[in-house]
Parts: C-alpha cells; structure tokens; sequence
C-alpha cells in the first residue's frame, strides 16, 4: 500500500499534473494541500472517473485540504477540536483501519508576527489533538505541508536558514514535540542520498540549483513505521510546465 503527500498549490490550476501523476503513480492513498477551492468547486468527478473518493474541505484563493483514496473513507473530521480555526488546514479519516490526517500547517512568515504566533499555537492544538488520536488508532499517519525542515541536511544552505521561517529553532522544536509522541519521519527510516529537497522557490532558478528545503513529511506511528519499506520524494513534477513549488513524497507500507 502507498500513501503520499503533496502540496499542489491550486487544484484548479494543477488538476491535469494531479490526474497525470495519479495515472502514473496509482498511490492507494494520496494527502493534497493548498487546494484554493470553495467545496462546491471541487473537482469531484474528474477524481472520481480516475479511480478516488476524496474527502476534502476548502476556502476560496487560500489554504484547502483533501483526502484521495481508492479504498472506502470513512469517519471524517475537519478541523482539530482542540483548535478553533476559519482556515481549511486539517482533515482526517480512517482508511483500511488507518488514521489518515492531511495537515497544511501555518507559514509563519517571521519570528515575532502574529502570523507566527498562530502558527505555534496551531503546532500545540495539533499536538493535544494528536495524543488523543494515537490512543484511538495505533495505525495512523500524519501526512502534509508542515513549512518546517526538522535538520540541517534539509537544508540546502542551513546557515543561510538559521533564523528564517521554516528552520527557525521554535519551529523545530514544535515538529520534535510531535514526533516526541511516537511518530516517526517515513523518509529518514531509510538511508537517503544527500541533498534531497520537496520544495524550491519559483525565483533565483531555486530548482535547477537545487536550493530547496524538505518541509513535506510523512510521519507514522511505530506499527505503521515498522510495516514501511520505501519513501522517496518524486522530484519529476518540479521539472513539469507551470509546476507545484513543491513535490509530492511517497510512502510504502508493507502487509
């Protein structure tokens, strides 16, 4: 079984490299973020026709969150109970006895805004919220945008980052209090080659320098962690015309 995790940046925009990608890489379960759509937009039936039921919740021009699945979904939740909060950034759902959450988790812009204030208090609901949900399902994984790049190896220029958005020390100590709970990163259960990002900057020719940070993560619980064989970040849709800024990562979870 496959679940994956990509943020692509206007579903409206993006639906046929969506539909291409699906096509080629028939992912069992696939976590998509910054959909910009209202829910009466989304793309339901072409979806449908390509083999998924989707889950989803949206705003206009901002944010947005689903849930793609060629299995049944089921007990869907939007939002954390333990957060109050207008913006569509959360969804969660059982699929094949697994807890599926989808997070788009808050930019943050920069240290000392409000943005970045609400995006630490959004990181503790999340948390709170969490421990709730392991105790429930021993099988769940957390997949999405986090904007946060755990290590410096995540980092094509980690001195450059120190004391930027994504790499900032309270945002890393925010995403270690969640794999403090017992979850664990897919993609550093396996060695990987060095240099690998899920996101580059449209400016300043970001990708084709590989100047990119790794803030898509899959994180699993450690009976789901020990049935994972593979993860890897599919850099390909980042050379595609009017690309995602960010790739999509795959997990591979064995019986």
């Amino acid at each position: 079984m496959q679940i994956a995790t990509w943020n692509v940046n206007s579903l409206k925009v993006r639906l046929p490299h969506l539909l291409t990608w699906l096509e080629a890489n028939p992912v069992d379960v696939l976590c998509i973020q910054e959909t910009k759509l209202t829910d009466d937009k989304f793309p339901v039936a072409e979806l449908a026709a390509a083999g998924y039921q989707v889950a989803f919740t949206g705003q206009k021009t901002y944010n947005g969150v689903a849930i793609l699945s060629k299995h049944p979904i089921e007990d869907v939740q939007k939002g954390n109970p333990h957060f109050a909060d207008e913006q569509q950034r959360l969804i969660a759902a059982t699929i094949q006895g697994m807890r599926i959450i989808c997070a788009y988790i808050v930019n943050g812009q920069e240290i000392g805004s409000d943005k970045f204030a609400y995006k630490m208090a959004w990181l503790d609901g999340l948390r709170t919220w969490l421990i709730e949900e392991m105790r429930v399902h021993p099988r769940l994984a957390l997949l999405g945008d986090y904007n946060i790049a755990p290590e410096a190896r995540d980092v094509h220029d980690p001195a450059e980052w120190e004391h930027h958005i994504h790499f900032t020390p309270p945002e890393r100590e925010a995403m270690q209090g969640l794999m403090d709970l017992g979850l664990q990163d897919a993609f550093r259960l396996f060695e990987q080659p060095e240099k690998q990002y899920s996101w580059w900057d449209y400016r300043q020719m970001a990708f084709r320098r590989n100047r990119g940070l790794r803030i898509d993560h899959i994180l699993l619980t450690r009976e789901l962690a020990q049935k994972c064989t593979a993860c890897h970040i599919d850099r390909e849709t980042r050379k595609w015309e009017q690309p995602s800024d960010h790739a999509p990562v795959v997990a591979t979870l064995g019986d």
